[in-house]
C-alpha cells in the first residue's frame, strides 16, 4: 500500500511544540509518511532560531521558506505572508503531497491554509473553533482557515460545536484533544533535578516564569503593555523571586518588546533566553506545579492550555486571551503593576487556590491527540467529496 504523503507546516516556536506530538504520530503510522516545511521565526535568529529544536528532535526538514528582513509593523507582516505564501506554493508544487496540515491561528499558518487549498489540495486545520477577543486577530485568522480548511481537529468539545455552527460538514470535524498533551502524559519532558540544575534554580525560592506577545491590534503599545508586568518582575526579583523571561512571537510589536527586555538581562534575580525550547519549558511548568512555588505569567495561550495539566497556576495579563476557554488555574489580570503582583504571590502564598490548580478539571483532554489525527489522516476517503466543500446551513 502507498503511503499517504503529509506536508506539515510550523512557524513558530510554540505551534512546533503543540504540533511535534502529531509529527511523531504521523512519522509511526505506516500509512503516512510526512514532509516537514518550515518557516517563519523558526529561521531567525532574533527570535532563537528554533529550526535547531525541530533538529533536535529527530525530524528532517524537507523544505524552508526564508524571507528577507521585514519591518516590525503590520505592513511588514502583510508582507511576510505574501511571500511566505508563495514560497510554500513552491514547496508544496514540488512535494505533490496527498494531505497539507496545519496547526493554529498565526498569520505563517494562515499562509500554509491558502497555499494549500488554492493548489486544490486536502487540507486539514489543527485547534479550529477556538474562541478569543482579545484583539490579536487570532480568530479572524482561525475561523477563516475553518472555513478553507477541509478537515478539522478541534482540541475541545466546545471548539467543535462552533465549527458545526460555522456550517461545516460533521464528517469533517474530529474532537481530538489538544496535542501537547500526549508527551506530557508520557512523562516526556525535563526531570524537575535537571531543570533546577540547568537554570540554576533553588527550589526553595518561588519561580515566575514569564512570556508576553505584543497584540496585533494594538501593536504600537507593545512596549506600554508590558511595562507594568516587567517593574512587578523586577520587584519580586528584589524579594528573592527567580525570574525567568523569554522572548516573544515575531509579531508586529515583538521587537520593540525585545529591546526592552534587554534591559533586564543583567538585573539580580532575572534570567533572559530566546527560548526554553519545548522540553526545558514543560519542564519548568512540572516544576513549578509539584513545588507551589511559582506561576505562568504573560500572555500566551501556553497559560491556559497546558499549565492545568502540571497543576501550575497561570496570570493571565491582558487582553490577548480574552474569551478563550480556561481552567480554573488561570487568574485575569489588567495591564497594572499591583493587581500583576497580587496575582503572582497569590500563586505562592494562598494554600487553597494552590491546592485547587492541582485538582482543577483540564478542559484539553487527556492525550493521544496525536495518534488520532494519524488515523484520520490514513484513513478519511480521499476524492472530490474531500474538496468540495458544502454548507450546512
Amino acid at each position: 500500500m502507498e503511503r499517504r504523503r503529509i506536508a506539515v507546516f510550523t512557524g513558530t516556536r510554540a505551534e512546533y511544540g503543540l504540533l511535534y506530538p502529531v509529527l511523531r504520530a504521523i512519522d509511526r503510522d505506516p500509512r503516512l509518511d510526512y514532509r516537514l516545511l518550515v518557516g517563519g521565526a523558526h529561521l531567525q535568529e532574533a527570535f532563537g532560531g528554533t529550526v535547531s529544536e525541530i533538529l533536535a528532535d529527530g525530524l528532517q526538514v524537507h523544505g524552508t521558506v526564508d524571507l528577507p528582513p521585514v519591518q516590525d509593523t503590520l505592513a511588514g507582516s502583510t508582507r511576510a505572508l505574501g511571500l511566505t505564501i508563495v514560497g510554500l506554493g513552491d514547496l508544496l508544487a514540488r512535494e505533490r503531497p496527498d494531505f497539507v496540515l496545519v496547526y493554529g491561528d498565526r498569520t505563517e499558518s494562515m499562509a500554509a491554509v491558502l497555499a494549500g487549498t488554492q493548489m486544490n489540495l486536502p487540507t486539514a486545520h489543527i485547534e479550529g473553533g477556538d474562541y478569543t477577543e482579545g484583539g490579536a486577530l487570532d480568530d479572524s485568522l482561525r475561523h477563516a482557515m475553518t472555513k478553507l480548511a477541509h478537515v478539522h481537529f478541534a482540541t475541545n468539545a466546545q471548539a467543535r460545536d462552533r465549527i458545526l455552527k460555522l456550517g461545516e460538514e460533521p464528517w469533517r470535524v474530529f474532537d481530538v484533544g489538544l496535542p501537547a498533551l500526549d508527551l506530557i502524559r508520557e512523562g516526556r519532558f525535563a526531570a524537575p533535578e535537571a531543570v533546577l540544575a540547568d537554570l540554576g534554580l533553588d527550589a526553595e525560592r518561588p519561580v515566575a516564569l514569564f512570556c508576553q506577545h505584543s497584540v496585533a491590534t494594538e501593536f504600537e503599545a507593545a512596549v506600554l503593555q508590558v511595562e507594568p508586568s516587567l517593574r512587578a518582575l523586577e520587584r519580586l526579583a528584589a524579594e528573592g523571586w527567580q525570574v525567568i523571561i523569554t522572548y516573544p512571537n515575531n509579531d508586529a510589536g515583538g521587537r520593540a518588546i525585545i529591546e526592552r527586555l534587554a534591559a533586564l538581562q543583567d538585573l539580580p534575580g532575572i534570567t533572559l533566553t530566546r527560548s526554553l525550547g519545548r522540553h526545558r519549558f514543560h519542564g519548568l511548568l512540572n516544576v513549578i506545579g509539584r513545588l507551589g512555588r511559582g506561576c505562568l505569567a504573560g500572555n500566551s495561550s501556553a497559560g491556559l492550555k497546558e499549565t492545568p495539566i502540571f497543576g501550575c497556576p497561570a496570570v493571565n495579563i491582558g487582553s490577548r486571551q480574552q474569551g478563550r476557554m480556561r481552567a480554573a488555574n488561570v487568574l485575569d489580570v489588567p495591564y497594572e503593576e499591583e493587581a500583576i503582583l497580587q496575582a503572582m504571590r497569590r500563586c505562592v502564598d494562598d494554600a487553597e487556590f494552590r491546592a485547587l490548580c492541582r485538582t482543577c478539571f483540564n478542559p484539553y483532554g487527556e492525550g493521544q491527540a496525536g495518534p488520532r489525527i494519524a488515523d484520520v489522516l490514513a484513513t478519511l476517503p480521499m476524492g472530490q467529496a474531500l474538496v468540495r466543500k458544502k454548507m450546512t446551513f
